[in-house]
C-alpha cells in the first residue's frame, strides 16, 4: 500500500513539473516577459531568463527528482516494510506509458519522449532477490531518423540523451531495424516539420482533422511547430533589420531564449543594441557568458559583441571569462583581434583611454607579424593624443611595409606637427588626390612649407609642383604664403602676382590685400596703392593708413621701419638665391580665374573676434627666432605680437610653445590665440582643434564657434557647395544673429540652388536695411527668373 502511495505521489509531482513548464503564460509572468499583445518587451531582463525545460533537457534530471521524493516518503530505516519487494516488482509495469505515435523529429531539434515517471525504490532489495530491470518504453523515432540520414554526430548525441534519461535503456545495435511507426500520415507530417515546410504541415494537420474528426495531432508536434514558426519569424525580422519585431517575438516565445538557441540570443542582443538599448544588449551577451558552456559559442559571443558594443561595456563582458584547464585565459585566441578593435575605437575617440595591456599587445603584434594595419592603428592612436614622435615612428613603420594614403597622411600630419613640412609635402604629393582628407593634408603641408621662417631653400621642381597644385585647387593660404616667400627673395613682381591671385580667389582676404598694397608701394605703383586703400577703407586700418615704405625698394636690405608694420612680411634674406631670380611658378599664375557658377556673391568680410588685451610693443617680434626656446609666458606675448603684424603662421608656433605652460591662464590664452591664428590663415579645421587644447570660458568658446562656422560657410560657398554653406549658416545663426552680409551669402546660396522664392525673400529683407549687395542680389534673381524684361 505504501509503495503504491509513493508511486502515485511521484507521478503527481512529475506531472505538475511538466505542466508548469509547458505553461507559457506562467513562464512569461515568472521571468518578466510580456505576452504578444502587451508592450512589455522592455521588461525582458536577459539575466533572469530561464529556458523552458523539455523532458529531455539535461537541466531536468528525472532520477534526481526520484531521489528527492524517495528521501521524503521512505520510512525510517528502523521500521522496514516487508511488502517492499512486491511493490518494487510491480512498479515497472505500472509506469509503462503507451508508445508515442511519432515519426522522425525535425533535423534542427531532437524529438522529446513523453514524460516517464521515474521508478521509486524505497529500499534496495537484497542481492539474491534482485530481478532484471525491464526495458523502459522509449521513443526511438529520433534514432531511426538520424540513422536514416546518416547523421552519426546527432545519432550519438541522441543515444547519450536517452541513456541519461533512461539509465536501464540499451540502444539497439541497428537503429534502422527498429519497427517503423504504422501511422504513415503522421510520419509525413514529421517529415514536413523536419524539412521546415511549416505552412504545408499546418495544411496537412487541418486536412486530416477535417477528414477524421476524432483525430488529434500530438501536442508535442504542435508545440514544436509554434516554436519553429516563431524562430522563423524572428530570424526573418532580424535579417530585414526589423529589430523591434525581433524583441517582440522573443518576448512572446521565451523557450527560444536558451543556450540551445544561441543564434537567437545573438540576434536578440543585436536587436536591443540597434534599438538604442545597449545595456539590454550587454545583458543578453552576459546571460550567454554566465549560463552557456560551449567554448566555441562563448568565443563567438565575445567577437559579435565587440562589433556592436563600445570599449567599456566590452570590459564588463570580458570579466566573465573563465580560466582554462591549462591556466590560460578562455579568450586568448581572439584577444589579438579584440586589441585591434579597441585601438580602432581609440583612433576615433581621442578621449578614450585604452588599457596599456592592449596597446602593448598590439605593439608586440606589429613587431612580430609586421602588418602595416597594426602599425597604422598605433600611429593614429598616438597622433590623436598629440604623441607626435611615437605617431611618426609607427607611420614610418607602416609605410615601410605598405606605402598607402592613410600611412602617408598620418606621417605628413606628424611631420607638420614636428615642423618638418618639406618632408610632409614630399610624402603626401603622391597621394594628394586620393581623398578629400588627403588633399587637405597636402595643401596644409604646402602652406606650412611656404611659411617657414627663415624661408626654405626649395628646389625648382618642388616649387613648380606646389604652385601647380595650389592654382588647380585655388588654395588661398598657400597662394598668400607664395607672395610672402617671393618678397623674402626680393621678387616683388612675382609677389604681387601671387597676392593678386589670392585676392581673385578670395576677395576679402585681408592679409593678401595687405601684402599686395605694401608690394605695390615698394614697386612705386601709387595708383595701385590708392585703389586698394579705397577698396579697403573702413575694413583694414593698416591698409588705409599705410606708412612710408620707400626704404623697402626692390633688392634693398636696410632694416625695416621702427613700428614693424612692414618688417613683419620681410624675413631675413637667404644667401643661396640671387635677389633677381624669378620664381619658377611665376609663368603659371592665373590672374583671372574663371567663374564656375552662374551667380556669385560679393564675399562678406571674415568673421572677426575682438581680443581685449593690453598694449604690446611689436618691435620684439620683428626678428625671426625659435619660439620653442622661449619661456611659455614670453612665447605667448610673442604670439600676440606676431598676430598684430599679421604673421599668423609664426604666431601658431609661438602659441604652441605657450601651451606648455603649467599656468592654466597662459594655456587658455595660448589655445585661444592659436585658434585665431588658424582662422586668420584660413584653416578653420585646425582652429577648431586648437580651441580644444585648453578649456575656454563660455564667451570665448561662443566667439570662436561663430567665427569658425562663418569661415567654413565662406569656404564652402567658394567651393560651390551651397547646401553645405546653408548648413554652416544655420548652425551659426543658432549662436548669434545673422549679419547682413551673411544674409546676402545665404540668398546667393538659394539663388544658385534655383530656390528663387527663398532667395527673393532673403534679398528683400536684407535690402530693406540699405544693403547694396542685397539690392544687387534682387536684380540677379530678376535676371534669372525674368530675363526677357531685363536688358
Amino acid at each position: 500500500m505504501k509503495s503504491s502511495l509513493v508511486a502515485i505521489s511521484a507521478a503527481v509531482v512529475v506531472a505538475t513539473l511538466v505542466t508548469g513548464l509547458k505553461d507559457r503564460a506562467a513562464l512569461q509572468e515568472k521571468f518578466g516577459l510580456a505576452s504578444a499583445g502587451k508592450p512589455a518587451p522592455e521588461l525582458m531582463m536577459m539575466g533572469r531568463i530561464k529556458p523552458e525545460v523539455p523532458a529531455g533537457n539535461p537541466e531536468f534530471n528525472a532520477q534526481l527528482v526520484a531521489d528527492k521524493i524517495e528521501a521524503i516518503t521512505s520510512p525510517s530505516p528502523s521500521a522496514p516494510d516487508t511488502s517492499e519487494p512486491d511493490a518494487a516488482e510491480s512498479q515497472p509495469a505500472a509506469q509503462q506509458p503507451a508508445a508515442p505515435q511519432t515519426a522522425a523529429p525535425p533535423a534542427q531539434t531532437v524529438a522529446q519522449p513523453a514524460p516517464v515517471t521515474p521508478p521509486i525504490v524505497s529500499a534496495p532489495p537484497a542481492p539474491q532477490q534482485a530481478a532484471a530491470a525491464p526495458q523502459p518504453a522509449v521513443d526511438e523515432s529520433a534514432l531511426r531518423y538520424f540513422a536514416s540520414r546518416g547523421d552519426k554526430v546527432r545519432l550519438q548525441a541522441e543515444i547519450s540523451r536517452l541513456q541519461a534519461l533512461y539509465p536501464n535503456w540499451v540502444p539497439p545495435a541497428d537503429p534502422l531495424a527498429v519497427p517503423q511507426n504504422g501511422d504513415k500520415q503522421l510520419e509525413a507530417m514529421w517529415q514536413l516539420y523536419s524539412d521546415g515546410r511549416y505552412a504545408e504541415l499546418r495544411k496537412a494537420v487541418a486536412d486530416r482533422q477535417a477528414a477524421d474528426a476524432g483525430w488529434q495531432p500530438p501536442a508535442d508536434l504542435l508545440d514544436r511547430l509554434d516554436v519553429a514558426e516563431a524562430r522563423a519569424r524572428l530570424v526573418n525580422a532580424s535579417d530585414l533589420k526589423q529589430y523591434a519585431t525581433v524583441v517582440d517575438t522573443a518576448a512572446a516565445t521565451p523557450s527560444l531564449l536558451t543556450c540551445s538557441e544561441i543564434d537567437i540570443l545573438w540576434r536578440v542582443a543585436e536587436a536591443f543594441i540597434q534599438t538604442e538599448r545597449a545595456q539590454r544588449g550587454q545583458d543578453a551577451y552576459a546571460y550567454i557568458l554566465k549560463n552557456c558552456t560551449n567554448p566555441a559559442e562563448r568565443q563567438a559571443t565575445v567577437e559579435k559583441a565587440s562589433t556592436l558594443l563600445a570599449y567599456q561595456p566590452m570590459q564588463a563582458l570580458l570579466a566573465l571569462e573563465r580560466p582554462a584547464a591549462d591556466g590560460s585565459k578562455e579568450f586568448d585566441a581572439i584577444r589579438d583581434n579584440l586589441a585591434r578593435r579597441f585601438m580602432a575605437e581609440g583612433d576615433d575617440d581621442p578621449n578614450l583611454a585604452i588599457a596599456p595591456d592592449y596597446i602593448a599587445r598590439l605593439e608586440k603584434l606589429a613587431g612580430t607579424e609586421g602588418l602595416a594595419s597594426d602599425a597604422l592603428l598605433l600611429g593614429w592612436y598616438q597622433l590623436r593624443r598629440n604623441n607626435d614622435a611615437d605617431a611618426e615612428k609607427w607611420f614610418r613603420a607602416a609605410r615601410a611595409k605598405q606605402d598607402s594614403a592613410a600611412a602617408s597622411q598620418g606621417l605628413a600630419l606628424a611631420l607638420i606637427a614636428r615642423k618638418a613640412p618639406e618632408e610632409a609635402e614630399e610624402v603626401m604629393f603622391r597621394w594628394r588626390t586620393d581623398s578629400e582628407d588627403a588633399t587637405s593634408t597636402y595643401l596644409a603641408a604646402t602652406a606650412n612649407l611656404m611659411a617657414l621662417q627663415p624661408p626654405a631653400d626649395l628646389a625648382e621642381d618642388v616649387l613648380h609642383r606646389v604652385a601647380t597644385e595650389v592654382i588647380a585647387r585655388k588654395y588661398v593660404p598657400t597662394a598668400q604664403q607664395f607672395g610672402w616667400y617671393a618678397r623674402s627673395l626680393n621678387q616683388f613682381q612675382t609677389a604681387a602676382r601671387w597676392f593678386e591671385t589670392a585676392l581673385a580667389w578670395k576677395p576679402d582676404d585681408e592679409p593678401s590685400a595687405y601684402g599686395l598694397v605694401i608690394t605695390r608701394e615698394q614697386l612705386s605703383d601709387r595708383k595701385g596703392v590708392l585703389d586698394l586703400q579705397r577698396a579697403w577703407a573702413g575694413r583694414s586700418s593698416r591698409i588705409t593708413n599705410l606708412e612710408d615704405t620707400s626704404s623697402l625698394m626692390p633688392n634693398a636690405v636696410t632694416p625695416p621701419p621702427e613700428k614693424g608694420t612692414l618688417a613683419a612680411q620681410q624675413p631675413a634674406q637667404p644667401t643661396q638665391r640671387p635677389p633677381a631670380e624669378p620664381l619658377p611658378a611665376e609663368r603659371r599664375v592665373i590672374l583671372q580665374p574663371g567663374s564656375e557658377v552662374v551667380v556669385r556673391a560679393a564675399r562678406p568680410s571674415m568673421e572677426t573676434v575682438n581680443v581685449p588685451r593690453g598694449p604690446r610693443q611689436t618691435r620684439g617680434c620683428s626678428t625671426t627666432i625659435d619660439a620653442g626656446q622661449l619661456k611659455p609666458a614670453d612665447a605667448l606675448s610673442r604670439g600676440w605680437c606676431l598676430m598684430d603684424i599679421n604673421r599668423p603662421m609664426e604666431a601658431i608656433s609661438a602659441f604652441e610653445a605657450a601651451l606648455q605652460s603649467p599656468a592654466r591662464k597662459v594655456r587658455e590664452d595660448a589655445a585661444y590665440g592659436q585658434s585665431l591664428a588658424y582662422l586668420r590663415a584660413g584653416l578653420s579645421g585646425n582652429a577648431a582643434v586648437a580651441a580644444t587644447k585648453a578649456p575656454q570660458n563660455r564667451q570665448r568658446a561662443a566667439e570662436l564657434q561663430v567665427a569658425i562656422l562663418a569661415d567654413r560657410a565662406l569656404s564652402a560657398f567658394d567651393a560651390g557647395r551651397y547646401r553645405e554653406t546653408l548648413i554652416y549658416l544655420d548652425q551659426r545663426a543658432q549662436l548669434q544673429q545673422e549679419r547682413i552680409d551673411l544674409m546676402v551669402l545665404r540668398g546667393y546660396c538659394y539663388l544658385n540652388l534655383k530656390m528663387y522664392g527663398d532667395a527673393s525673400r532673403i534679398f528683400e529683407a536684407a535690402a530693406a536695411t540699405g544693403s547694396r549687395d542685397a539690392a544687387r542680389g534682387l536684380a540677379d534673381v530678376r535676371n534669372v527668373t525674368h530675363p526677357d524684361t531685363n536688358n
